[in-house]
């Protein structure tokens, strides 16, 4: 009698899976349901804060506080007054580019040698820094 309860029970689950499974198929390829979905935008130009707020792109926040991003780091130093400590925004390009020239024992990550940013992006990520 056990087994036949267990049997049972067993079965009965399987049957409710393979309806919630199918009726989750059913609804996503529902064309109805698609349509309702909102459009893609237009892709929008990147700024240079969006790179350096994007934790797969610049990530200056993973290690410096920035006014307005979320989770800074405090491993660098924050990025306030940076038009005066680098007035030079060639001097802040090759900071961010490669911080070993200037000091062999940084532990910043050199973004242009290392391919993470091309120059266009450390350009815009220079012109924003630049305006902190």
């Amino acid at each position: 009698m056990r087994k036949l309860f267990r049997t049972l029970a067993m079965s009965v689950a399987v049957s409710v899976l393979a309806v919630n499974a199918g009726m989750t198929s059913v609804y996503a390829a529902d064309p109805v349901k698609k349509a309702e979905e909102p459009k893609k935008e237009e892709k929008k130009e990147v700024t240079g804060k969006d790179l350096a707020f994007d934790r797969a792109m610049g990530n200056c926040l993973a290690c410096h506080m920035i006014a307005g991003g979320e989770l800074p780091g405090n491993i660098g130093p924050p990025l306030i007054g940076m038009a005066a400590r680098f007035p030079d925004k060639a001097k802040l390009k090759a900071q961010i580019y490669d911080a070993r020239v200037a000091n062999p024992n940084t532990i910043m990550i050199p973004f242009g040698p290392m391919g993470i940013l091309n120059d266009e992006q450390l350009d815009k990520v220079v012109d924003f820094i630049s305006t902190l």
